[in-house]
């Protein structure tokens, strides 16, 4: 059974944070509230925990297009090779937000992603997100909760997502109800950027 902890947006109790930062320290898998739909996460450097995420999902995890969740932009360089002017630009406008941006992965990613020539990166605008990062000290792999239904339908409900998911994570936080419109998807790996899923966001570039 999942731990249910309920933290509220407008002030996340550093007392929940750490409670959620140490199962993320111990390889569990964490439900969270973003600011679009409900997101499904665990440590980045935890591969236990990132083979779990991947047998959720149905997936070979080397090939999983998970999402990086950095706390801002000073987290990319980790991860991410150098980006030109115009690239952080586009970045530095749009964040932190609902946003996917794909860009090129650095020789630094964890093992397991190695293969990986470009890599997801989110800053929501949530701040139990942004508490989770920034305590943890490093980002979280994520990957958006939805039904298995033939057409997308993402759950809002906290408490139907713990319904749903207490056997399979360790902890779902609940944050009030969460979007049902997940996050734009813009690749910026080449010399234009490409939108490759509309949702949330609504960026000029």
């Amino acid at each position: 059974m999942a731990m249910f902890i309920k933290i509220y947006e407008e002030n996340p109790n550093p007392k929940e944070i750490q409670k959620v930062v140490k199962v993320l320290k111990e390889g569990g898998l964490v439900i969270y509230p973003s600011d679009t739909v409900y997101a499904l996460g665990c440590d980045i450097t935890n591969k236990s925990a990132l083979e779990r995420i991947a047998t959720i999902k149905g997936v070979k995890l080397e090939k999983a297009n998970f999402s990086f969740v950095c706390e801002d932009l000073s987290n990319l360089s980790d991860y991410v090779r150098q980006i030109d002017t115009s690239t952080f630009k586009i970045l530095k406008r749009a964040l932190p937000g609902p946003y996917t941006f794909i860009l090129p992965g650095n020789n630094n990613l964890p093992s397991v992603f190695k293969k990986k020539k470009e890599v997801g990166i989110r800053i929501p605008d949530n701040a139990i997100t942004n508490a989770l990062v920034h305590a943890l000290g490093n980002p979280i792999v994520s990957t958006s909760i939805h039904d298995e239904d033939e057409v997308i339908e993402y759950t809002t409900d906290p408490e139907l997502i713990y319904e749903k998911w207490d056997h399979l994570v360790d902890v779902v936080i609940d944050g009030g109800y969460g979007g049902n419109i997940p996050s734009t998807v813009i690749d910026l790996t080449g010399p234009e950027p490409i939108l490759i899923r509309e949702g949330k966001g609504n960026l000029e570039i």
